[in-house]
C-alpha cells in the first residue's frame, strides 16, 4: 500500500470515526454515550501508533487545552450545551481526529485558497452582524484573522479547521447532538446554531497547541510545518 492510500484510508477512518459516532450518539443514554466514547478513544490510539513520539507530544497538548476549553465553554460560561447536560466522553479524542485531519487538509491546500476560506469568512461574520443575526460571529471572526496573521505558516491549518469544524457543526446541531444558546451569556451579543464562524475556537486551540509545544519543547513541532 502507498503513503497515498494508506493517508487516504487514514482520512476516511477518521471521517468515518467521527460522523458515526455522532449519528449513533443521539439515539443513547449515558452508558451508550460512554461506550461510543470508549470506541473514539481506541480509534484515536489505533491512530497514534503511526506517529512520532515529538508529534504525538503535540496531540496530547491539544487533548488537554481542548478538555478544558469544552469545560469553560459549555459547562461555565454556557455557550453551547451537549444533549444530555455533560461533556461526553468522545469530545477530547474528537478533537484531536479534527486537528489530525485539519493537517492532512492543510498540507493540500494552497496559501491562495487558505487567504481565500479566510476572507469568505470575514464578509459573512460583517454582514450577519450588519443584519443581527450573529454579532458574535465578528469576535470570533478576529480570533481567526489574529492567528491566521500572527502565525502565517500556519494559515492553511487554520483555513482548514474552519471548514472542517465548520462542517462538523453543522452535522452535529442538525443531529442534536448539541445546540448553541441564541444569546451570548454575559456579553450581550446574538448568534446562530451553530455560528458559521465556530471554527475560531478550534483555531484558538491550534494555536494554542503550538505555543504549548514551543514552549514546554523549546521548538515548533515538524508536526506543524505545513509551510
Amino acid at each position: 500500500m502507498t503513503d497515498v492510500t494508506r493517508g487516504f484510508f487514514r482520512i476516511l477512518f477518521m471521517v468515518a470515526t467521527l460522523a458515526g459516532g455522532l449519528a449513533a450518539e443521539v439515539h443513547t443514554d449515558v452508558i451508550g454515550q460512554s461506550i461510543i466514547g470508549l470506541v473514539i478513544w481506541l480509534a484515536l490510539f489505533s491512530l497514534l501508533d503511526d506517529i512520532d513520539p515529538n508529534e504525538r507530544f503535540a496531540l496530547m497538548a491539544c487533548l488537554v487545552i481542548a478538555t478544558l476549553g469544552e469545560m469553560f465553554l459549555s459547562l461555565v460560561w454556557g455557550l453551547y450545551t451537549y444533549r444530555l447536560g455533560n461533556i461526553p466522553l468522545f469530545v477530547p479524542p474528537g478533537h484531536v481526529l479534527m486537528l489530525l485531519l485539519g493537517l492532512s487538509l492543510a498540507r493540500r491546500m494552497p496559501d491562495a485558497v487558505a487567504l481565500a476560506i479566510i476572507g469568505c469568512a470575514g464578509a459573512y461574520s460583517l454582514v450577519a452582524a450588519a443584519a443581527g443575526i450573529d454579532t458574535f460571529g465578528v469576535l470570533l471572526f478576529a480570533v481567526l484573522a489574529a492567528a491566521s496573521f500572527a502565525m502565517p505558516k500556519q494559515r492553511s491549518l487554520y483555513a482548514s479547521t474552519f471548514v472542517l469544524a465548520l462542517a462538523l457543526e453543522l452535522f452535529g446541531t442538525w443531529l442534536g447532538n448539541w445546540s448553541w444558546a441564541r444569546e451570548v451569556p454575559a456579553m450581550g451579543l446574538v448568534t446562530t446554531n451553530p455560528p458559521v464562524a465556530a471554527g475560531a475556537f478550534y483555531c484558538a486551540l491550534d494555536a494554542l497547541v503550538v505555543c504549548a509545544s514551543m514552549r514546554l519543547c523549546g521548538v515548533r513541532p515538524a508536526y506543524f510545518a505545513v509551510r
